[in-house]
């Protein structure tokens, strides 16, 4: 089975999302959101939707997932 190019902002989001899980966690998708909200406050509209990707990620799979997930793909 042959897996499609994962672009950069994919990328970036899985390797985001796995760094808030090694470090804090259950709290991971809090963390997120706080940055989300930092961007949204900073008017950064771009960083706010990779962080919300990065929500996506954490609440679609497993946290074991999560924690597997930039090295597994």
């Amino acid at each position: 089975m042959s897996r499609m190019p994962v672009d950069e902002d994919e990328r970036r989001a899985r390797q985001e999302a796995h760094w808030l899980v090694r470090e804090f966690g259950a709290e991971a998708p809090l963390y997120a959101a706080m940055k989300a909200e930092k961007a949204i406050e900073q008017k950064d509209f771009g960083r706010c939707a990779r962080w919300k990707r990065v929500l996506e990620i954490l609440a679609d799979r497993p946290l074991a997932d999560v924690r597997r997930g930039v090295a597994g793909k």
